[in-house]
């Protein structure tokens, strides 16, 4: 299964630390390997120094991450990254910084999942998402699907708030039956508002995992599946569609 063409990815990671290892534990997963030399290189600035996304869009009077993220970018290229992934949704509001700062393709993950959902769902148009609100307030997904023709469902205002402080607390190391819990009441308050799929819209979710009362996408899951897709250069992907029920 070894292919000495293999691409090397880089990998911006450390927005989460815990979301930049699942991503890789999930490569490694859907990676068809029978020894070492079977699986893909990753090149991994796992950063946890990266300024926070919340304190420059939310709160508006924080650092921008766009010239560390671009810096991350130009340092991986350099060690011989073939292709990035930034590994959180929400630094993909600076995605042409770092696609600005490099000579080799970036994947742009809202793009990504977003043609995934209409290429594999296609009978769905109201997709719930599960993100930070800092990916609400920039458009991200938004603007996307509506290009796509889906709408986009958000969870209720105060639902949003009980799903930001549950992002913060898996930050923390917490994933305990309480924050299980609270993410398992988010996502009935998307069922609630007619939602008929959702987009698990951030890595630190994807971190805790676990069956929701809605069906769900995982933005990593998906994520993953294309590196390996592009690593090994394949024309097409027979690897996981991210589907979660």
């Amino acid at each position: 299964m070894a292919n000495g063409n293999d691409k090397v990815v880089g990998i911006l990671g450390g927005m989460g630390p815990d979301a930049t290892v699942d991503l890789m534990q999930r490569i490694i997963r859907l990676t068809p390997a029978l020894d070492d030399i079977d699986h893909i290189r990753c090149i991994v600035d796992n950063n946890p120094k990266v300024p926070s996304r919340i304190n420059a869009i939310i709160r508006g009077d924080g650092e921008s991450p766009a010239p560390c993220l671009a810096d991350m970018g130009k340092r991986l290229e350099a060690f011989g990254a073939h292709f990035l992934v930034i590994a959180c949704n929400t630094a993909h509001y600076y995605y042409d910084a770092v696609q600005d700062a490099v000579n080799i393709p970036v994947i742009n993950l809202i793009d990504l999942v977003s043609d995934h959902l209409k290429t594999h769902f296609p009978e769905h148009e109201k997709v719930g998402i599960l993100a930070s609100p800092a990916v609400a307030m920039t458009g991200l997904y938004t603007k996307r699907f509506a290009q796509l023709g889906i709408r986009d469902i958000w969870p209720d205002p105060d639902a949003q708030e009980r799903l930001i402080h549950i992002i913060r607390e898996i930050k923390k190391g917490n994933t305990g039956s309480s924050i299980r819990k609270a993410y398992q009441a988010v996502s009935e308050n998307l069922l609630k508002k007619e939602a008929e799929i959702a987009v698990i819209a951030c890595t630190e979710l994807s971190v805790l995992g676990g069956e929701l009362p809605i069906t769900s996408i995982d933005a990593a899951e998906v994520l993953a599946a294309e590196i390996v897709k592009k690593a090994k250069q394949r024309g097409s992907s027979s690897s996981s569609s991210g589907l979660k029920s």
